[in-house]
């Protein structure tokens, strides 16, 4: 069988799959895209961190080191410390990742297998799991105008340090995490501006993702109950990651700016029709799921999501999907939240092969 990617949901899935699979006559290999280790880590900007402890950023079976990176017991790792968590965790399972390998169509062949085509080759199926995430989608809202304007564009997937915004007026687009962190130093070298559908609400200090990650497992389990709940305060709010806490009190972070009407050549309409120069936008407006290499099998809805149950395609029962958010499985798109539907993945499919299987 085949899982399509090499980051941190096809890591999970290929941990559990090498379990449920290992009395079976069944191989596995998991097909990724980058050229090393890390799947979407390896694209963050320099000093992005996480949002909780190690203790709660970690894969199943094997937990993220405190000491990576030589940093002290209660900081947040950063993105090179879950890259080096992550080429770990490879190697100490030994999952069969092959790369760098571009998946570009997977077609149904026969009744009882999937064929999936690549830049190196054709690999036929019996099960496929589409584990690439949403990083290789970044979405970027349509805004009048945006093709004319002559400054810096940017989405925050192709930002990595402040330098090249020092001394410019720049937007940060985006009330989210990612927003928040990229503002906190941006600020600290240029004249930047937080543009926001919404004043942001930051969480208290103390209260980091392991606090929300346990409100929205109430919350998932209350609803699963049949226990209608208004959403737990916090759960969606900006987490104060120490870069982001220190520009708050020095005053970076308090003025906000409405959404934009529309961009020029040099600048930007704001809704009230003022137009003002502007050298640089920042784009932190999230990511859609990459599943463009599922358009031969029809399953990919408009709205960009599959059909599934649980999370397996109902239109097509060979293909299971993990990690591209909550309609593939709580919590999934989450370094530890992925695990649970990983080992319930894992299990279907096991269960969906035949007794004596080849790939």
């Amino acid at each position: 069988m085949v899982v399509i990617g090499g980051g941190q949901s096809a890591l999970a899935v290929g941990y559990h799959l090498a379990r449920e699979l290992r009395k079976r006559e069944a191989t596995v290999a998991l097909l990724d895209r980058q050229p090393g280790p890390g799947g979407a880590w390896r694209d963050g900007w320099d000093s992005l961190r996480l949002f909780s402890p190690a203790e709660w950023s970690s894969l199943p079976g094997y937990l993220l080191p405190r000491h990576l990176g030589d940093r002290s017991a209660d900081a947040f790792p950063h993105r090179d410390d879950v890259l080096g968590y992550l080429t770990a965790y490879e190697d100490r399972y030994e999952l069969p990742v092959w790369r760098p390998i571009d998946v570009r169509a997977v077609r149904r062949l026969g009744d009882d297998r999937l064929l999936v085509e690549t830049d190196r080759g054709d690999v036929s199926a019996r099960a496929v799991v589409a584990a690439t995430g949403t990083a290789a989608r970044p979405f970027t809202p349509h805004v009048p105008g945006r093709d004319v304007f002559g400054g810096i564009q940017m989405h925050s997937s192709a930002y990595r340090s402040p330098e090249a915004f020092a001394g410019l007026r720049v937007l940060v687009v985006g009330g989210g995490n990612s927003g928040a962190q990229i503002l906190a130093e941006v600020s600290a070298v240029a004249d930047a501006s937080w543009v926001v559908e919404r004043e942001p609400r930051f969480l208290p200090e103390d209260v980091d993702g392991r606090v929300l990650f346990d409100a929205a497992t109430a919350r998932y389990r209350a609803l699963q109950n049949g226990e209608a709940l208004e959403r737990p305060h916090g759960l969606g709010d900006i987490v104060q990651v120490p870069p982001v806490r220190e520009a708050r009190a020095a005053g970076r972070l308090e003025s906000f700016r409405p959404p934009i009407a529309a961009l020029t050549a040099s600048g930007v309409v704001w809704p009230d029709g003022t137009e003002e120069r502007i050298d640089a936008v920042i784009w932190c407006t999230g990511f859609r799921p990459a599943l463009g290499f599922l358009d031969p099998l029809g399953v990919v809805g408009a709205d960009g999501r599959v059909a599934v149950e649980g999370t397996r395609s109902i239109a097509e029962p060979r293909l299971w999907l993990v990690g591209y958010g909550e309609w593939t499985g709580f919590a999934s798109a989450t370094l530890v939240g992925v695990g649970r539907s990983a080992r319930a993945t894992a299990r279907e499919v096991a269960a969906a092969l035949p007794t004596a299987s080849v790939p």
